[in-house]
């Protein structure tokens, strides 16, 4: 009897025999020039970015000030509208219209937000989504902010253990769709080919203290077909 091992190797022998050429009664023949493999090139090899400097980076979880302690272990119960504009409005000082940390105009989109609880018909914050992405038990508080009809602020925050409220997720994007699962955030967004949505999955990084990004993947994206569009654009049915 022949050893697992051996009916192993034997069966990628011929797989690779398979896929080398094609097999006929006299044996192997050519399955002709199956293309030259090229070596990856390198350009710009001398060229390094600086690296961020201090609160340079947008994704840094940070504790958004101006803001009284949370009455209790959650986001829940604090108003989402007043969490949004302090972080906004610190955020775009310490940015400097620089519009790394956050999209220039996003201050004055948030001017257009009243005093009611939504914010007003023409406030660009949606309504505020609560969901434990930490593992807890606690909820955290998901808002975004429609900066015009494509970009958008993701952001996300959380309660400390003594009470201060923290962002720990900022990203700004062209949001095709969000989606939370257990303690997994999801973001898609539109690629350069529009069969195809990039799928950003982050996690809670516990010692960061920040949700980071743990799996960037490819989806197909199904057009929707019963809205029209101008020319030849397609739209995912997400």
């Amino acid at each position: 009897m022949r050893s697992p091992h051996s009916l192993a190797l034997a069966a990628l022998l011929a797989a690779t025999a398979a896929t080398a050429g094609c097999a006929d009664v006299e044996g192997l023949r050519s399955a002709g020039d199956l293309g030259t493999a090229h070596a990856p090139k390198t350009l710009w090899k001398g060229y390094r970015p600086d690296p961020p400097g201090p609160g340079q980076q947008p994704g840094a979880a940070a504790l958004v000030p101006g803001l009284p302690k949370a009455g209790g272990p959650s986001m829940r119960g604090v108003d989402a509208l007043s969490v949004v504009r302090a972080d906004i409005t610190s955020a775009t000082a310490e940015d400097r219209g620089t519009g790394r940390l956050v999209d220039p105009r996003a201050v004055q989109r948030l001017a257009l937000c009243t005093q009611a609880v939504d914010g007003g018909p023409s406030c660009p914050v949606r309504p505020a989504v609560l969901h434990d992405l930490t593992g807890d038990g606690r909820e955290e508080l998901i808002a975004a902010l429609d900066v015009d009809g494509r970009l958008t602020e993701l952001r996300v925050y959380t309660v400390r253990n003594d009470g201060r409220i923290a962002r720990i997720l900022s990203r700004r994007g062209v949001l095709e769709g969000v989606e939370v699962a257990a303690e997994h955030l999801a973001v898609r967004e539109p690629t350069s080919n529009p069969a195809y949505i990039s799928v950003s999955d982050y996690v809670w990084d516990g010692k960061a203290g920040s949700m980071s990004l743990s799996q960037l993947t490819l989806d197909d994206c199904p057009t929707i077909t019963d809205v029209p569009l101008s020319g030849d654009r397609q739209r995912c049915a997400r």
